[in-house]
């Protein structure tokens, strides 16, 4: 008791003494803070955070809750708040609850977020694009509410960490796609609000769960209700398009589900008790951001992700013979049978190309005339690859290319040219007329059908992946989604200024952590890894949500240029060359750099 009156005798000392001292708060809290106080506009509301000669922990801020010298809440509901969210909120090392509800907050939300966050309420504002892939890291969060904003896309899959959750709110956006598999894992889930919004496909990822809250309205879902939504006490699912007709039997041995496993829940913070039910429309002006702050916010994030992409290439030391297993040429890819281990987790097919992608299982394309004309499935030679994508004929290719007219041709490259196709549903697709001149091996059908194969395989949201291929009467195309912002290239040296003013600084770093992951999935994930070797901006394409695709994921090696040939003797940007195969070699840290510097 006389230790705790001395130390508070000589602290209101160096208060009254040293009154501009943060004598109390730590300084990556009083960091944090400031940042945030400049990208929410300085606002009035907040008049009172002095950060000349105040504390925020000493002085009780508004807003503002600590334990000791760390900030563990911010609670600014209801204040008017223009801007949009700092990028730096990981400076919140210990802040449990992050509550900007009820404000008219923009933009999107930031990728770098407190790790220690057990509360994110965010709804009621105008908040838009998707939810950011580290959310998936956020292990101890509980609860998430980003309902009533103007959020697009699929909802995406992040929640396989996630087991803590207990509420999920993303009512009142424009989401649409399939449920991710993901919310499969969430056991600890009670709540979960998805009503108006454009969701589609069945709800048996939530077949599992121990709901007591479940809001479905106002989608498009389809199928049948699970029957074990009968225990749900508080169940909503009108305005869909449910199947009345009685649901098929399960399978004849049908596993029982997997046992929930065991999370360690940290403390629930006080939050609504109920969902949104309104959404505000009211378009607000960006707050002002430091320019030179965000610069060099935007210059760690970038080495960060280099970094950490050189680190987790340098854990892998295999030897030829492991890195080269694969009968396939140069191409190595996971299969089914063969499940990719490791941090992430790629298990999906592919969605409409103007969704944010990450999709459902492998083999439910669900567009209905793509059911009927790219109806057959071929399985190549190897008993084990089958082909996830769908065989196309060349007369129903003609007819959505005009018989591969001049304006329909979207550009070309080594590999040959790449049409603009049109389904009559009016889904629209990139077609890859490959010239056998300059990837001869591939007149051989069987040949061709092994590379499509391997290609098929590759899944990950940020990939272009592969939708058809065409092997009719000696032709060898490939089809993918079309992605309508077109690339990265073009919007940065051929389309006027207007379209780059679009390329925002949180698009940027949404860029460039998208790339950064597909080359980790490329590189880490795949076994034997897949060396991209033309990684630029003119194979980064953009949908309208400017989520980030890379194209040409394995097919660069389908064709032999000695330009692309990188020689034992050289060292480009100073890093050492490791073997990528028996013709090629590949730099470390090669692809990402060319990337940032280009």
């Amino acid at each position: 008791m006389q230790s705790m009156r001395l130390l508070l005798v000589l602290r209101l000392v160096l208060h009254f003494l040293f009154p501009g001292i943060s004598a109390l708060t730590d300084p990556g809290d009083v960091s944090g803070l400031q940042t945030l106080y400049a990208t929410l506009g300085s606002p009035l509301s907040l008049a009172s955070w002095d950060f000349t000669n105040g504390d925020p922990c000493g002085q009780s801020w508004k807003g503002i809750v600590c334990v000791g010298s760390a900030v563990t809440e911010i609670n600014l509901a209801g204040l008017g708040l223009n801007g949009q969210l700092s990028y730096n909120l990981e400076s919140f090392k210990s802040l449990h609850v992050l509550d900007l509800s009820n404000n008219q907050l923009s933009g999107s939300i930031p990728y770098s977020l407190p790790s220690n966050l057990q509360t994110l309420n965010l709804a009621k504002n105008n908040i838009s694009d998707s939810l950011p892939y580290s959310l998936s890291t956020l292990t101890g969060l509980v609860n998430l509410y980003v309902g009533s904003n103007f959020m697009t896309g699929n909802l995406v899959d992040v929640f396989s960490n996630l087991g803590n959750l207990t509420v999920l709110d993303v009512s009142f956006n424009s989401m649409s796609g399939d449920l991710p598999q993901s919310l499969s894992a969430l056991y600890s889930l009670s709540s979960l609000y998805l009503q108006n919004n454009g969701f589609t496909g069945d709800l048996n990822v939530l077949a599992n769960l121990n709901l007591q809250n479940l809001n479905v309205e106002n989608n498009n879902f389809t199928g049948w209700l699970p029957a074990s939504f009968s225990s749900i006490p508080n169940l909503r699912f009108s305005n869909n398009s449910f199947s009345s007709s009685p649901a098929p039997p399960p399978p004849p041995f049908t596993p029982p589900p997997p046992t929930p496993p065991s999370f360690r829940q940290g403390p629930i913070s006080q939050t609504p008790s109920e969902s949104p039910v309104t959404a505000k429309k009211s378009s607000n002006k960006g707050g002002a951001i430091a320019g030179i702050v965000i610069s060099l916010l935007l210059g760690f994030i970038l080495a960060g992700a280099v970094i950490v992409f050189l680190n987790r290439r340098s854990r892998h030391n295999l030897n030829d013979e492991e890195k080269f297993q694969s009968t396939a040429p140069v191409l190595g890819v996971y299969t089914p049978e063969e499940p990719v281990k490791g941090k992430n987790e790629y298990r999906a097919s592919l969605l409409p190309s103007d969704t944010v992608t990450r999709p459902p299982p492998s083999g439910s394309f669900k567009e209905p005339i793509l059911d009927k004309i790219l109806g057959r499935k071929i399985s190549s030679r190897r008993g084990k690859n089958t082909i996830s994508a769908s065989a196309i004929s060349i007369s129903d290719l003609q007819l959505a290319t005009n018989s591969f007219s001049q304006e329909h041709l979207l550009g070309t490259s080594v590999l040959g040219p790449v049409y603009r196709g049109e389904l009559p549903d009016g889904k629209l697709l990139a077609i890859r007329n490959i010239d056998l001149s300059v990837a001869p091996s591939l007149e051989r059908e069987e040949e061709f059908i092994e590379i499509v194969s391997n290609i098929s395989h590759l899944r990950h949201t940020n990939l272009a992946e592969l939708v058809g291929y065409c092997a009719d009467h000696g032709q060898r195309l490939l089809i993918y989604d079309y992605f309508q912002r077109g690339s990265l290239s073009d919007i940065l040296h051929v389309w006027d200024e207007s379209f780059r003013t679009e390329l925002t600084w949180n698009i940027r770093v949404k860029i460039t952590l998208g790339m950064a992951r597909a080359l980790e999935y490329l590189h880490e994930e795949c076994q034997p890894a897949i060396i991209h070797r033309n990684f630029k901006s003119a194979n980064i394409l953009l949908d309208e949500d400017f989520n980030p695709h890379l194209s040409d994921s394995g097919i660069a090696s389908l064709v032999f240029n000695p330009d692309l040939q990188v020689k034992q003797s050289e060292n480009f940007y100073n890093y050492s060359l490791h073997q990528m195969s028996r013709d090629f070699y590949i730099l470390d840290g090669y692809c990402v750099i060319r990337f940032l510097v280009q």
